[in-house]
């Protein structure tokens, strides 16, 4: 049973994690708004990139951008509050508990795409965020998605 708690302990982390950042987006709006505009705008990307034809300057394509970022945010972090209360509720039984993991599994998974797919690929290699010193986000996407995928990988190895 305490295997089933940790694992459950750590989807509750990626849990509060997506509720403190959709908080903080919404909380704090203008501070990753500018990000989320530099990065579409790719008005810091090095100067002779031919790339630039890809970048998004209106404000309210941009605006839509981040609200789907957000929502993604929250909707992650609702999956997966409701994945730890499930995973709780049956950690006294490796059947019940075994039978609540796909709903971590899709949030965790929702955590992954969100910064792997959302900001590595979309962000890092579609508006080249890679090439700018000032509006690169891709060291934390990193940091996040080795911590999602770690707690994901430990969550589906056996309790045996």
């Amino acid at each position: 049973m305490i295997i089933r708690l940790c694992k459950t302990a750590l989807v509750a982390t990626i849990a509060v994690f997506f509720i403190v950042v959709a908080i903080g987006n919404i909380t704090d709006y203008g501070t990753n708004w500018v990000f989320v505009q530099h990065v579409l705008a790719m008005d810091t990307i090095f100067p002779e990139s031919t790339l630039r034809w890809r970048a998004i300057t209106d404000q309210r394509l941009a605006a839509l951008a981040y609200w789907f970022i957000i929502s993604w945010e929250i909707i992650t972090a609702a999956i997966l509050a409701f994945a730890s209360l499930r995973l709780t509720g049956a950690s006294r039984d490796r059947e019940l508990f075994a039978q609540a993991k796909p709903i971590a599994i899709l949030g965790l998974t929702f955590g992954l795409l969100l910064y792997g797919l959302g900001i590595t690929v979309i962000g890092g290699e579609w508006f080249a965020m890679w090439q700018s010193k000032t509006w690169n986000g891709l060291d934390s996407a990193a940091r996040f998605m080795v911590l999602d995928g770690v707690i994901l990988l430990v969550l589906l190895a056996s309790e045996e």
